[in-house]
């Protein structure tokens, strides 16, 4: 797909934007009181594949995540800041990677001056962030309510205030718990600026729903082109996070790894084949082929159906076929299914 083209800054040794790979972001859900804890959970999330990470600095004494994190990590560190203008320059100078402030919020053009100069100097990049619930009055009078209009409108207004002391090295995001006004002032910013694109749905809610409406949200604008980096929010472990938006890239062919397809089941079906499929899902996690691998039913949706995929399995009674590009290979018992399957990616 043909992506919107926009210009390019880097967090650290990321690039976003410019044509660079889609990147996956997600946010440290420890209370920055606990260091130990925020280390532990961002390796972790660097191992589940995330490549951006954000943490909250809302005080001084949050700044001493920094280090601690960088220490631990080899991807990039975002300092997630509202207001204080002080905790941007302090996070500068312990070693952050990028910024996420909104300028207007943080008081007089000397201070938007100051982070301005300091991000600047150490190549920093700025993430504006803009959401339903933090438009700037004037803005959300003139449209009534918060509209895509007024979310981009917001947008392009901070980006302004840096602007005026030549920083561009900015990147945008326009969330709403709505999926149809965020789509929409995606839509138009895409228009109005070429800034890299931060997407999601902010407050999307659990993990089952969160990752429908982000997964509308961010792909329907992703198979578009528009969008350079995504997180998905979930009221969940962020782990999930990353790994829905994994998913989410995956499905639209914009990450590597493999692809799983299979069959809903019916009144055909003799094996156990969710319990099936949800297996070969978990180990296929850690699996960087780009592959297409088919768990179906029966032979009726087995290697005709999905002939397409690399490699599948399909059930039979108490047994199954394991079978490659359409031909079938062998005959295996149910219980050894998933560990045939397994053993002939490997072999890929």
């Amino acid at each position: 797909m043909e992506r919107h083209k926009t210009r390019q800054v880097r967090a650290g040794k990321v690039a976003i934007g410019g044509g660079a790979p889609v990147t996956v972001q997600s946010m440290l859900s420890v209370p920055s009181t606990d260091i130990a804890g925020s280390v532990d959970q961002a390796v972790r999330l660097e191992k589940a594949g995330c490549q951006i990470l954000r943490a909250a600095i809302p005080n001084r004494e949050a700044v001493a995540l920094i280090p601690a994190i960088k220490e631990a990590i080899s991807i990039p560190l975002v300092a997630d800041i509202h207001f204080d203008y002080r905790l941007a320059l302090e996070a500068a100078a312990a070693g952050v990677d990028k910024i996420r402030i909104n300028p207007g919020n943080i008081g007089s053009d000397e201070h938007v001056k100051a982070v301005a100069d300091e991000c600047r100097r150490r190549g920093i990049p700025i993430r504006i962030g803009v959401n339903s619930g933090s438009l700037e009055k004037e803005i959300l009078a003139k449209y009534g309510s918060p509209t895509p209009e007024a979310l981009c409108e917001s947008a392009l207004y901070h980006a302004s205030l840096l602007e005026k002391f030549d920083f561009t090295d900015i990147v945008l995001s326009m969330k709403s718990s709505r999926v149809d006004k965020m789509i929409r002032a995606y839509e138009l910013a895409s228009e109005a600026c070429d800034y890299p694109l931060h997407l999601g749905v902010t407050e999307a809610g659990t993990a089952r729903m969160g990752l429908v409406k982000s997964a509308i949200g961010i792909g329907s604008l992703l198979q578009r082109g528009i969008g350079d980096t995504i997180r998905v929010s979930l009221t969940a472990d962020p782990e999930e996070e990353v790994a829905a938006a994994r998913d989410i890239l995956k499905a639209l062919g914009l990450q590597h790894g493999p692809k799983l397809v299979s069959c809903p089941t019916c009144g055909r079906t003799r094996i156990d084949l969710i319990a099936i499929a949800g297996e070969v899902e978990k180990r296929l996690q850690n699996c960087q082929k780009d592959i297409t691998v088919a768990v179906m039913g029966c032979v009726v949706n087995g290697p005709g159906e999905a002939r397409e995929a690399d490699i599948g399995i399909a059930g039979g009674d108490g047994e199954g076929l394991l079978f490659k590009k359409g031909q079938i290979l062998c005959k295996v018992p149910e219980t050894g299914l998933v560990d045939a399957l397994m053993d002939e990616i490997e072999k890929l």
